[in-house]
């Protein structure tokens, strides 16, 4: 499947997005750790994918910021045990 094929599912996404963001806050309030942490890595990815449809440089980088944060999280807790 091509990159651009994704495309279609756009709106799918922002809703799977959303599901993803409201389940992982929920996480971070009820405090399941690591559970925001894997949750909000595919967020990230979601939106970095749409900011990348649009050419959003600004909202397209700071989810990858946030995307190497999550990721830097994970390791590390999987390394911890």
């Amino acid at each position: 499947m091509r990159f651009r094929s994704l495309a279609q599912y756009e709106q799918q996404l922002k809703w799977l997005a959303l599901v993803l963001g409201l389940a992982s806050t929920i996480a971070i309030v009820q405090n399941w750790h690591p559970w925001p942490m894997l949750l909000g890595l595919p967020f990230c990815m979601i939106w970095i994918y749409c900011a990348w449809l649009h050419t959003e440089r600004q909202l397209k980088y700071i989810n990858i910021l946030f995307s190497v944060l999550y990721v830097y999280g994970i390791a590390k807790y999987a390394l911890a045990g």
